[in-house]
């Protein structure tokens, strides 16, 4: 039964405090003259720390069609609604130490941030196509001005540009995809068209329209081979918005995607935690091939890079890849790894952007040879780093691992053999490239041998994002079980 839009208000508290965050954010920009106030951000945190605060006090009795049947209200929305406001509460905090948007209008960038986070948390549970296309379309656009919001920078604006002609074309062919199961269907309730689907026997457009599909949600997830705005984009783009750039639209991403083709294309057996296909369309194949392409094409070419920026973007890349094999497998302990591992890769990814922030402050590069001597010159953010990038690789005791041990476990206990040796081997090469930095930081003598000024509440957020990825590297099961959770009230 589908809720009424009067009756949906209480279940979309979270959306209604960040609009009405971005509404106070417009009236400062127009009121006030001062580009640097720290108002801006300052607003940011109370809107979105409001939103957290209504996520977690979310009205009981999920499973819920709301606005009647263009979104869903479940555990599972519920899950990524609190991990992306979580990711853009250290943004902003990052945002406010970055010296890139000194002399910038602040009120306009988290306009955009914001604007970009209600696209997330309507795209994590919309459940009709027209829905999804908005909301991601509500993602992506605010995306392009943040990427382009250093206006005198020739980078950005590559950057915005770049992003703006792959995200227009691949929402295109998305939503010819979405037009052709329209077509089929006669509706546009991803729940309703699955069980069209079921019935028909189309099986070329069906095709056609899963493929096309792919493509959108492929590039928002920045999968190979719909990866090519990311290194560009990540590279341009104001340090703390190429974070953002990699959790928060990753995780929305992945939200959409589970909830889409396991809906359209895939039907639960009841008290297995298993799917079954519905279609003859071998989606699960496709995103397999996807998964280990995007894992070793990451993974090779960022051995290659010099920028730290463009390795960390790669790394995104690769890390989606090791991300879609829990997609592939069409089981609950599945998906459950993949929300896993976005909660220890938000704490491994933030926390790696948030040095790259500092040490550009204080040397003006991206380089990974600013980053020499930085052991000395600042050695609490340097093994703050080192940290971060041995979490990232897999390597135990850190939150990395225990990500990928649940994704490689479900692997191997699926059958998928090829995926999991393919997996491991990428796992190795990453370990070169993140060891690089480590060297230079730790074994290189510094350009400058001045130390490099770490401000108190800089120290505070590197301790608040090393902590949980020390601590989930050994004790994890709380998460781990929020994840279960979450996957349980999935509502198609």
């Amino acid at each position: 039964m589908f809720l009424g839009n009067l009756g949906s208000l209480r279940y979309f508290l979270p959306e209604i405090a960040v609009t009405a965050t971005i509404l106070l954010l417009v009236v400062l920009h127009v009121a006030s003259n001062r580009r640097t106030s720290a108002a801006p951000a300052l607003l940011s945190l109370l809107g979105v720390g409001t939103a957290i605060l209504l996520v977690g006090v979310s009205p009981a009795g999920g499973g819920k069609s709301i606005f009647e049947g263009m979104a869903a209200y479940d555990g599972f929305a519920v899950f990524f609604k609190g991990l992306t406001s979580l990711a853009t509460v250290v943004v902003i905090l990052m945002s406010m130490d970055s010296t890139e948007l000194a002399g910038r209008s602040q009120a306009e960038y988290y306009i955009f941030l914001l604007a970009t986070l209600l696209g997330m948390f309507l795209l994590s549970s919309a459940t009709d196509i027209v829905m999804v296309y908005l909301s991601l379309e509500l993602v992506s656009i605010p995306s392009y001005l943040l990427a382009g919001y250093l206006k005198g920078k020739e980078d950005s604006v590559e950057a915005a540009m770049k992003y703006v002609v792959y995200g227009a074309t691949a929402s295109g062919v998305m939503i010819y995809g979405f037009s052709l199961l329209f077509g089929l269907t006669g509706s546009t309730q991803i729940a309703e068209i699955g069980r069209s689907l079921v019935a028909g026997k189309a099986t070329l457009p069906m095709l056609l329209a899963a493929v096309m599909a792919a493509v959108g949600f492929g590039y928002k997830i920045a999968a190979v081979p719909f990866h090519m705005w990311s290194p560009d984009v990540y590279e341009g783009a104001p340090t703390p918005a190429t974070a953002f750039f990699s959790i928060g639209p990753k995780a929305a991403g992945f939200a959409v995607l589970v909830r889409f083709y396991y809906t359209v294309f895939a039907s639960p057996t009841p008290g297995t935690g298993i799917w079954h296909l519905t279609t003859s369309v071998d989606w699960p194949l496709l995103f397999a091939v996807l998964s280990a392409l995007t894992m070793t094409v990451g993974n090779l070419v960022a051995v290659k890079q010099n920028n730290v920026k463009r390795l960390l973007a790669y790394s995104s890349i690769a890390h989606a890849g090791y991300m879609l094999m829990g997609f592939v497998l069409l089981s609950s302990a599945g998906i459950e790894a993949i929300l896993f591992y976005l909660v220890v890769y938000l704490f491994m990814n933030l926390g790696a952007f948030y040095v790259v922030v500092l040490v550009g402050n204080g040397t003006k590069g991206e380089d990974i040879a600013d980053f020499s001597g930085l052991g000395s010159r600042a050695p609490f953010a340097a093994v703050s780093l080192a940290v971060f990038l041995f979490a990232l690789t897999g390597i135990p005791p850190f939150s990395g691992f225990i990500g990928k041990l649940y994704l490689f476990a479900e692997v191997i206990h699926r059958g998928v053999y090829w995926l999991a040796v393919v997996a491991a081997l990428n796992s190795v090469v990453s370990l070169y490239y993140y060891a690089r930095i480590v060297k230079v930081m730790f074994l290189e003598e510094p350009k400058d041998t001045a130390a490099l000024p770490v401000p108190a509440v800089t120290r505070a957020m590197l301790v608040l994002l090393v902590a949980p990825t020390l601590i989930l590297g050994v004790y994890w099961e709380p998460v781990a079980r929020i994840a279960s959770n979450s996957v349980k009230m999935l509502a198609f």
